[in-house]
């Protein structure tokens, strides 16, 4: 199985998206999974500009040049993608969804009605694969990933890919205001969703509410927040 991972945090190994992905992949890895990792961080990649060529002058190609040329081929070979990032602002990381939006060229222009609904023809280089998403968020309810994991879902859908699950993390900043050892099992969950996935294809409902179950109560998480920002700013002389 071959595995390629977009990594959209910023803070890329040091975030806490990070530390719910990197179990996750190690779980992948230990069933012989082949796993490619690229952050969004260090790529260059430009926004579409919308012109259609990649459809109509230069087809499956975009005249940017630039990181897309190097990752669209690795797309096409690859099992499974991995999108992996922090919710920002109801979504997933500008960077993200500016690579996201560089994939026209994986499609064709014509169009079809599959399984009764209307989508574009996918390039014959292509291959069905699966879509697994990685999420952490500030915020404390689980609700807050819906925007995002509604999107990955319609995106998959439209490339005609399996969306094979999703590991989210909210109130995800709690993962470094409580002690380690109360967390292990949510780490030991992350990694066999990647085990499981890598024999089975798909991620149990059982693993990823393992990987979501709350660290602490929403009002003492809140307070901890506030509390923590507080400090900051006064020691910053700016409260």
């Amino acid at each position: 199985m071959k595995v390629i991972v977009l990594q959209a945090s910023p803070l890329m190994d040091k975030g806490n998206t990070s530390r719910i992905l990197t179990p996750f992949l190690d779980g992948l890895k230990d069933e012989g999974a082949d796993v490619e990792v690229f952050c969004t961080e260090k790529l260059n990649i430009g926004r579409c500009k919308g012109d259609l060529g990649c459809w109509v002058k230069t087809p499956g190609v975009c005249f940017q040049s630039d990181d897309m040329s190097m990752l669209l081929p690795r797309l096409s070979r690859s099992d499974v993608w991995v999108f992996a990032t922090p919710v920002y602002m109801d979504g997933m990381t500008g960077p993200l969804k500016t690579l996201v939006d560089r994939m026209q060229p994986l499609a064709e222009p014509f169009m079809e009605v599959f399984d009764g609904h209307n989508f574009h023809l996918m390039r014959e280089t292509l291959p069905h694969g699966k879509i697994v998403l990685v999420a952490n968020c500030g915020f404390w309810e689980k609700d807050n990933f819906d925007p995002l994991l509604a999107f990955v879902k319609a995106f998959s859908r439209n490339v005609r890919r399996d969306f094979a699950g999703a590991l989210l993390r909210p109130h995800g900043p709690a993962m470094r205001l409580v002690a380690g050892e109360t967390l292990k099992d949510i780490f030991v969950a992350a990694h066999a969703a990647g085990r499981e996935l890598a024999v089975s294809g798909r991620i149990s409902e059982r693993l990823m509410t393992a990987v979501s179950r709350e660290i602490m109560p929403r009002n003492e998480y809140i307070d901890m927040i506030n509390t923590g920002f507080e400090h900051i700013l006064k020691a910053r002389g700016l409260r």
